[in-house]
């Protein structure tokens, strides 16, 4: 984008995080006592036996372990496999997580028509991530056809359940105004839902709003604070726009340093917007103001961002970011 003033980069994240299923398994999240040692890790010779002999619980947790690489080594066939034979004796968990493995090609072929018949089957018992995941594939029009007002439907219904991406997701479709009439002012209530529930990228979205002035006050204090919060958590895109902000002094005090240091985090991350802002924030800055910022970030705590989770994020990304 070359447009001279700030028009917050849009970029469809089209990226799924794979990680803890703890974050979104509901019910049989917890090995039960006979299947767990006193530390909770799953006993998986136990497992396996109550596995063997058609627990569809167990099924499902001994699935997860292979998934998870917990207590066995990784092996995404096995874990297709008792995700399967759970799925069929109508675990919701274990249809996500088969659905998963469909959409991802993990341990399977992939195939989003197995990814979408799985995630429906668990969505209609209240499965929030498969409510999400499955408003994404009619989103992209994977394995069904493109409806946007289908992924509408299902999103808000993962929203409603708290589902910080879904709340993300449905945000973005009011952006673009695509399954739903354009409203930013539904936009910036659902990214705040997710960003009280500390969603890092729904923090660095309401600030856009806030920053911008689209679905709430023009406000740059505030969102200096959402986009702190954001940027507090490792987000590398609000390490960018916080050092933005620092280097115009909106919102917060003008700082040079200051917006270095976040620049030099968000490309330590892998942005490479924080490596040209560095680049060129660094002619109006001494050595020892480098050297200073430089030193401050070295000091930062480490990324705490959110860990991540099988849900599909398909929202608006904006950067404060000026060419």
């Amino acid at each position: 984008m070359t447009n001279s003033r700030v028009l917050f980069f849009f970029t469809l994240l089209a990226v799924v995080w794979f990680g803890a299923l703890t974050q979104i398994v509901r019910g049989q999240d917890r090995p039960s006592t006979s299947a767990a040692g006193k530390t909770g890790q799953a006993d998986i010779p136990s497992l396996k036996k109550q596995a063997e002999s058609g627990d569809a619980k167990a099924e499902y947790l001994l699935g997860k372990s292979y998934m998870m690489g917990a207590g066995v080594s990784q092996d995404y066939q096995e874990a297709a496999r008792w995700y399967g034979l759970a799925a069929i004796q109508g675990s919701a968990d274990a249809q996500f997580g088969l659905g998963f493995l469909y959409e991802h090609g993990k341990g399977v072929e992939q195939d989003y028509r197995q990814a979408a018949t799985q995630y429906t089957a668990a969505a209609k018992q209240g499965h929030a991530t498969a409510e999400n995941n499955l408003g994404s594939l009619y989103e992209h029009g994977q394995g069904v056809r493109r409806d946007p007002g289908e992924a509408a439907r299902w999103y808000r219904l993962a929203a409603d359940r708290g589902e910080v991406t879904a709340q993300c997701n449905l945000a973005s479709l009011y952006i673009r105004g695509r399954g739903v009439a354009k409203d930013y002012v539904q936009a910036a209530t659902w990214f705040r839902a997710a960003a009280e529930r500390g969603y890092a990228p729904a923090q660095d979205n309401l600030a856009w709003m806030c920053y911008s002035g689209a679905g709430v006050a023009l406000e740059y204090s505030e969102a200096a604070r959402w986009v702190r919060k954001s940027a507090e958590q490792g987000y590398a895109p609000a390490q960018v726009d916080l050092g933005y902000l620092y280097e115009q002094g909106k919102g917060v005090p003008l700082d040079y340093v200051g917006a270095y240091k976040w620049y030099k985090l968000a490309a330590a991350g892998g942005d490479e917007r924080g490596l040209a802002r560095m680049k060129s924030l660094a002619r109006l800055m001494t050595q020892q103001q480098i050297s200073e910022a430089s030193d401050r970030a070295a000091h930062f705590p480490g990324s705490r961002s959110p860990a991540e989770s099988t849900s599909t994020a398909n929202g608006v990304r904006n950067s404060f970011k000026e060419r």
